[in-house]
């Protein structure tokens, strides 16, 4: 899942950049088109190609990843788990990992392939950026640094609360990429559970184990791959990581790969002794005392009472699909600039007045856009709760036989989730019935438009649970919908029309 810079140089003639626009390939579905431009995967084995290309739907380029299967019989005997691993890492959603778009699989005469679609980070690497900035003769700013770490540990305490644990295994600053906003995501998610699963195509195929990079071993816990995959061996990298953030660069000195005492140097650098601390926690050669990414959200060089305009904005934000489009650019048109929104009474000194005038509708908008793409995430609040992953994912392949359902399911579920709803209720002549229409808007922008005829006996649990049966939701906005038409129908009896 991991997508950094295009290997092309950026100074080519019109001629070769319109070569590289050149159309190679289409996805069965016709919305991806691979183009010939190749970007570059950093440190992610495995991966024979790596193309730029396009979504036709949304208008934005993405990367189509490919790897190669030279012997087809191995390729059937795989098969099913392929689509399982895949199916699962379909699942796998939170702002700060890399987005996992689509997957399919293709046989030929000449051998088989997986191709899978992935978030394109044209910004770069963690470490481009990293180097740019040090070239610049500049120093890592200490709120830049902490905000990327909170946005790190969001994502790996994310990872590491599914049900089972999703390992990384492979962080690196190569495999982290910052966007222009600021907003940071971990890629190559999919890499150690490809690794793990496959071990045995892994060896046949010879692939060159990203352990081989030199440059890079620094990052890898001194347990890693003598023991199976712990949350432990993600901390360590991520010290290394958060090491590597504060002091722009860890010297070598020359040799292929950077020594401990270059390690602890860079360490001892730091003038910030909570920093040094906190580094030193996540890299201790005792995998058993390291913390968890969820207790180092609550180190004291992180930790912070979040503010209440982040927590209404997240609250504004969680609970946007029971507001109308552009509600807050209405508000705020809305409001007398003059008028005084909040007041400090001091009995020794003139008081403080905050009017709507002090407050930017535009700074506001920003603020709430970089709150829904992750950049301020809501941590520190609450003990986290386990993400429950499909059941191919938390059970054994052996126990996988043995579980029967005794119903058949659907074919295929709804995984995008609902971000606005609407819905419109009407009753017929008699009144014996009442005919709902209800609209969604999806994640992917896309709407969904739905009508039905309900009887006073149907409650809004099954309208909710048979939307999620026929896939037009998912089973995670089910409780919410059903809420939703719950207040819609006892707004509508009461004498109202709609919601």
């Amino acid at each position: 899942m991991s997508v950094p810079e295009r290997s092309s140089g950026s100074g080519g003639k019109e001629e070769e950049s319109e070569d590289e626009s050149e159309i190679l390939e289409e996805s069965p579905c016709g919305r991806w088109q691979k183009r010939k431009e190749q970007v570059s995967q950093g440190n992610v084995p495995g991966i024979e190609s790596a193309s730029l290309a396009m979504d036709t739907e949304e208008g934005v380029e993405v990367v189509w990843n490919e790897v190669q299967f030279s012997d087809k019989k191995v390729f059937k005997a795989l098969e099913d788990k392929i689509k399982e691993m895949f199916e699962n890492l379909m699942q796998v959603e939170h702002p700060n990992i890399v987005k996992f778009h689509k997957y399919w699989l293709d046989m030929r005469e000449s051998g088989a392939r997986v191709i899978f679609i992935t978030e394109y980070m044209s910004s770069g690497s963690l470490k481009q950026f990293l180097k740019k900035t040090k070239k610049n003769h500049k120093t890592m700013n200490v709120k830049a640094w902490k905000r990327w770490c909170t946005q790190i540990l969001s994502a790996l305490s994310y990872l590491h609360s599914c049900d089972p644990p999703i390992i990384h295994g492979n962080l690196t600053c190569d495999t982290i990429f910052i966007q222009h906003n600021g907003l940071i995501k971990i890629g190559s998610v999919w890499h150690r559970l490809f690794v793990n699963a496959f071990k045995d195509l892994y060896e046949h195929r010879q692939v060159r184990h990203h352990r081989d990079e030199q440059r890079n071993l620094h990052f890898f816990a001194p347990e890693y791959g003598l023991a199976e995959d712990d949350y432990a061996i993600d901390i360590f990298s991520f010290g290394i990581c958060a090491l590597e953030m504060a002091v722009l660069e860890i010297q070598a000195n020359g040799d292929a790969v950077v020594p401990k005492e270059a390690i602890t140097h860079a360490g001892q650098s730091l003038e910030d002794p909570l920093m040094r601390e906190f580094i030193q926690s996540c890299v201790r050669h005792d995998a058993k005392k390291r913390p968890t990414a969820h207790d180092l959200l609550f180190h004291r060089v992180l930790f912070e009472v979040h503010s209440l305009k982040l927590l209404a904005a997240h609250c504004l934000i969680n609970n946007q699909y029971l507001l109308p489009e552009n509600c807050v650019e209405e508000k705020t048109k809305s409001f007398d600039p003059n008028a005084v929104m909040a007041e400090i009474q001091h009995t020794d000194r003139p008081g403080v007045q905050l009017r709507y005038s002090h407050v930017s509708p535009l700074e506001l908008d920003k603020f709430l856009e970089d709150v829904k793409n992750g950049i301020y995430p809501l941590m520190n609040f609450a003990p986290p709760r386990p993400h429950p992953m499909p059941r191919a994912l938390s059970l054994s392949q052996e126990h996988m036989e043995t579980v029967k359902t005794p119903t058949p399911e659907p074919q295929e579920t709804e995984t995008r989730k609902v971000v606005q709803m609407h819905c419109n209720l009407e009753s017929n002549e008699e009144g014996t019935k009442t005919h709902l229409t209800l609209f969604l808007k999806m994640e992917d922008k896309l709407h969904r438009q739905l009508s039905c005829d309900i009887l006073p006996a149907d409650s809004s649990k099954d309208l909710a649970n048979e939307l999620v049966h026929f896939a037009f939701i998912s089973e995670e906005d089910c409780d919410m919908l059903a809420g939703f038409l719950e207040e819609a129908l006892s707004k509508y009896r009461s004498g109202g029309t709609g919601w």
